[in-house]
């Protein structure tokens, strides 16, 4: 095996620059005061977790989980997303505190992603949790949040794609009642959006002229609150309309939070149906095909560690809306430069902690320094400083 390169690095890591660390905090540090503006407190988890625990309670294929071993040869997993964490400590050291719990989070991930598919193996997620509440105000809350947090990010032009996986789940009960391996592959076209396989698997199944129609009808249930009467009317199993009627819920609160301009219903959006047991969403910014945020309902993960409890969150895609903002100046500090010999050193260093100091300067000043040996007045570069000091002793 050839060894690495000096500057080559892992396949999906990336270096990012200071004007890009800059960007990307200022999006972080904005959408964490949004979030505590809503009442949710930030927590930090290790970046290591055991695999037998938090691992295998991931809402990420065990395939894209990074592995190690410790010394006692225990499996570890780098944390691939931060809920099933969050709810470790939810059912441990916070077991105490009532419901529901409302928590927030910003770190990074890690996912061991094909080559092929050209995405990050490391990235940064900034999200909630809203933990022991089963109603539809709750999900209604962290849609409403993740989109003032979008906004607050600096994202102006997206739409919330809203679903709730009760709908299909009971669509296909009625419809293909026993042959679990037609939903099985109907809902994993539906996750990848490959609509014309979805289409396609219907063909293949030798259904009736009313199921199939009934099935490709699906694909049209996307729009605004008409959308409920319309899925009302395709099936009448007890789990799709009662999924049906939280989903309508949900969205009279929306309308109340005043946000509904930016949401859809789409009940071909089921998130990743195996962990999710409710409403699911997504968000998606103009111009980019990636979703930027994506949330939903998962009662089932707290009862894994030992205190059931209903629960709901979000994850915002940090640097995925960099991308989208990325093109965005962001504002330049005032820069001075000092350039001081031996004998005015003190005056210097005191003149740099003043200015460094100066809390009601309204631009923060960045204050840096050079000292010269020769005594001599030096010519400086200007570029990039508001202002220049020389403190030298003339000749």
């Amino acid at each position: 095996m050839s060894k690495p390169k000096v500057f080559e690095k892992p396949l999906g890591v990336k270096d990012y620059l200071p004007e890009a660390v800059t960007k990307l905090r200022n999006i972080e540090s904005r959408v964490l005061a949004c979030m505590e503006r809503w009442g949710y407190n930030q927590i930090i988890t290790p970046t290591l977790e055991y695999y037998d625990t938090v691992g295998v309670a991931s809402s990420t294929e065990d395939k894209k989980l990074f592995k190690l071993l410790d010394r006692k040869g225990k499996t570890l997993v780098l944390r691939s997303e931060l809920t099933a964490p969050i709810a470790r400590v939810a059912s441990s050291l916070l077991k105490e505190q009532e419901f529901p719990l409302r928590l927030s989070y910003h770190s990074n991930v890690f996912r061991s992603i094909e080559e092929e598919a050209g995405r990050d193996s490391e990235f940064y997620q900034t999200g909630v949790e809203l933990i022991g509440d089963a109603s539809s105000e709750a999900d209604a809350e962290v849609v409403a949040l993740a989109i003032a947090s979008l906004q607050a990010a600096g994202v102006e032009t997206f739409k919330i794609a809203l679903g709730h996986v009760g709908f299909l789940n009971g669509l296909f009960q009625e419809t293909l009642d026993g042959r679990t391996d037609a939903q099985l592959t109907l809902k994993e076209h539906l996750l990848s959006r490959d609509y014309v396989g979805y289409r396609e698997a219907i063909k293949s199944l030798s259904l009736t002229p009313d199921v199939e129609r009934e099935l490709n009808g699906v694909l049209r249930l996307r729009g605004g609150d008409e959308i409920c009467e319309q899925a009302r009317m395709v099936t009448q199993h007890p789990i799709a309309q009662d999924a049906i009627r939280h989903l309508c819920e949900v969205w009279d609160v929306l309308k109340a939070y005043g946000v509904s301009e930016h949401v859809v219903i789409d009940l071909t959006m089921i998130g990743d149906f195996s962990y999710y047991t409710g409403m699911t969403f997504e968000g998606y910014a103009a111009d980019l095909g990636f979703p930027v945020c994506s949330g939903g309902r998962y009662d089932n993960l707290l009862s894994q560690f030992g205190r059931p409890a209903p629960a709901t969150g979000f994850a915002l895609k940090t640097n995925r809306i960099l991308e989208v903002t990325g093109k965005e100046q962001v504002s330049q500090k005032r820069r001075v430069l000092i350039v001081y010999d031996a004998e005015h050193r003190a005056e210097a260093l005191q003149l740099a902690k003043d200015m460094r100091s100066d809390m009601g300067n309204a631009a923060m000043v960045v204050t840096q320094l050079i000292q010269v040996q020769n005594g001599k007045p030096v010519e400086v570069r200007r570029d990039g400083y508001q202002d220049v000091f020389q403190l030298i002793t003339a000749e």
